[in-house]
């Protein structure tokens, strides 16, 4: 239903809030009842000075009647209607359910909100338990440090014999070991949860170039615009703590300019027009490569779009997250991707349709390409990079041409049984979440 066919039943539900009889508020407003009626169940369009009467009248804005709930709001539901799969027309009802029941709207979308961050929180704290070797050193000096403690206080208890001055030595052991522990539940505190304003480093300079990418939502207007200064960014960020981080952060920057350079985003944006996100046909468009055509739409706001950037080695060297597809932050990454079916064929682009084992069992498309990057060397083999693009499908019908592959984050940190790619235990029971 249009948004402004809906004024009616708004000022309908605004009077029965405002506990108006029908009768009432016709006559304040100088119309008949009948005809309020006809206007409440969108018989009649209504605007002008009649609008401002009846909204002075509620005591409520005109925009309130007229354009209903905000658009984020409205978008907020239609996206937790997705995740569950309402059906389409279902979905399209959000905007009414927004305006008739607005108190409702709100406290569902936020609970939407909720659940969204809290399974962001789940899949970061699961990967960084299993492979965050800073967090590992840390849980680490907090056993070693309790274990101090009970062994020195079991001699004090089981030993009567102890001198006086022994005993006071035992206590000084005590008291350092006390001491060192609640520094170091202080900084495991601060590795689980960044919002106590105590948490300690990243430890990694990975994560420090993540957090700068984040704070900035992937994108750079100014070297978009070709004005940007790499060295200025970087000087800038606070997030870019040490040398090594500040250095991938450079090479990142440097990358971003080249690729605006060959393909900028308003020409970016008016080719997706046309061809759609056809990573091949805009690619040859502009005459540049699949892996920089996907940089490119990862970037663009409008798709929404992850990314994963791999090494010949399977380590992960840049990373854009997208809703719904977890993309671990330590150790290796899931082997059914196809991202590392790419890496012997540079140049072969693969299109494959994946479920992730989340909570709402999100499909994306993953499209991925390989190609050499750095110079051409004699008897030496080309280093690799390998790409791929993470295309949110919100509905996903069945297509025998297109089956949808089951996959996941990491196989540490993976619910899935009986997976023929797993190589190690997951930390997660089986069934964890509702999978």
């Amino acid at each position: 239903m249009a948004r402004d066919a809906l004024t009616g039943t708004r000022i309908r539900e605004r009077r029965i809030m405002g506990g108006l009889k029908q009768s009432d508020l016709a006559r304040q407003i100088g119309i008949s009842a009948s005809y309020l009626n006809l206007i409440e169940h969108n018989r009649r369009r209504i605007g002008g000075k009649l609008l401002l009467d009846i909204a002075s009248a509620l005591d409520v804005e005109p925009t309130v009647l007229s354009e209903g709930a905000e658009a984020a709001l409205v978008a907020s539901l239609q996206e937790a209607a997705q995740r569950v799969r309402l059906a389409e027309d279902e979905t399209a009802r959000a905007e009414e359910f927004a305006g008739r029941f607005p108190g409702w709207a709100d406290a569902l979308a936020t609970a939407h909100r909720k659940i969204a961050d809290l399974e962001r929180t789940v899949e970061t704290l699961s990967d960084r338990l299993a492979h965050d070797p800073e967090l590992a050193a840390s849980v680490h000096e907090v056993l070693s440090t309790a274990a101090s403690i009970r062994s020195t206080a079991s001699i004090l208890a089981e030993d009567k014999s102890i001198t006086a001055e022994w005993r006071d030595r035992f206590h000084a052991n005590i008291d350092a070991d006390s001491r060192r522990l609640a520094q170091s539940s202080k900084a495991l505190v601060g590795f689980l949860d960044a919002e106590t304003g105590e948490a300690a480093p990243s430890g990694s300079p990975q994560e420090e170039v993540a957090q700068f990418l984040a704070a900035h939502a992937y994108g750079f207007e100014t070297l978009e615009a070709g004005t940007g200064d790499v060295d200025g960014l970087i000087a800038q960020a606070p997030e870019l703590a040490s040398a090594q981080s500040r250095q991938l952060a450079r090479a990142v920057l440097e990358r971003v300019a080249q690729d605006s350079a060959r393909v900028s985003m308003a020409d970016l944006t008016a080719a997706i027009e046309d061809l759609g996100p056809d990573v091949i046909a805009l690619a040859n468009r502009f005459g540049v490569s699949v892996p920089q055509i996907m940089r490119r739409l990862a970037a663009s706001p409008a798709l929404g779009a992850g990314i994963v950037v791999a090494d010949r080695a399977g380590s992960l060297l840049f990373r854009k997250d997208v809703d719904g597809f977890a993309i671990p932050r330590h150790g290796a990454a899931c082997p059914l991707w196809p991202l590392f079916q790419v890496m012997g064929q540079p140049g072969h682009v693969i299109r494959a349709r994946v479920r992730m084992p989340s909570r709402n069992s999100a499909v994306f498309d993953c499209l991925a390409a390989a190609e050499p990057v750095g110079p051409a060397m004699l008897n030496t083999p080309p280093l690799l990079e390998a790409t791929m693009l993470i295309l949110p499908v919100p509905d996903a019908p069945s297509d025998p041409v297109l089956p949808i592959d089951e996959v996941g984050p990491a196989c540490r940190i993976c619910p899935r049984s009986g997976c023929h790619g797993r190589r190690e235990p997951s930390i997660l029971s089986d069934g964890f979440g509702g999978f």
